[in-house]
């Protein structure tokens, strides 16, 4: 008899990553719909799970702008095979094709998509921070993610239920386009 020996199998570990989205131009559902479908069909990523939708108020660097459209924001769990370099390339492609015009810092958007920490990684250059700088004081990103994984920690923070931006009343959840 003769024996076989299996293939070798190259052996893909996956990372979890968290994604936070967001658009206040043109249907911002839609986009949003759009994005996660965009995001589970790179190569290499596995969606996981999807927030609800919520409303907040524009932030510029001045702070918030009432006068701008508001934004529907979304966060999102994935697994990724490729680096946060790779992930970053990948979900700013999905941003151009959506029309992002990057002129204005923290300008509207049709749409914006954040990658707010990738497993546990810490780092800090001049293309990517993570965790994200400002994920812990921003309720449109810690609200919606605690609501898909409610034992989420921060990398270098700590509990995102333990924020203060957890309990922030700045955001709406949004269940359907006649809540708007």
């Amino acid at each position: 008899m003769r024996v076989v020996k299996p293939k070798p199998q190259r052996l893909q570990v996956s990372q979890r990553a968290v994604l936070a989205l967001g658009s206040n131009l043109g249907d911002r559902e839609a986009t949003l719909e759009a994005a996660v479908r965009d995001i589970g069909a790179i190569d290499g990523v596995h969606v996981e799970s999807v927030s609800s939708l919520v409303e907040s108020a524009a932030v510029k660097p001045s702070g918030v702008d009432r006068a701008a459209p508001s934004y529907l924001n979304a966060v999102m769990l994935v697994r990724s095979v490729i680096g946060p370099e790779q992930l970053l390339d990948a979900v700013n492609a999905i941003e151009d094709r959506h029309g992002r015009v990057r002129e204005e810092r923290w300008g509207d958007r049709t749409l914006d998509i954040d990658i707010i920490a990738f497993d546990g990684v810490q780092r800090a250059d001049d293309r990517l921070t993570l965790p994200h700088p400002r994920a812990a004081e921003r309720a449109f990103v810690v609200q919606p993610w605690l609501e898909i994984d409610p034992a989420a920690t921060l990398p270098g923070i700590g509990p995102v239920a333990d924020l203060p931006a957890a309990s922030d009343g700045s955001v709406r959840r949004v269940t359907n386009r006649d809540d708007r």
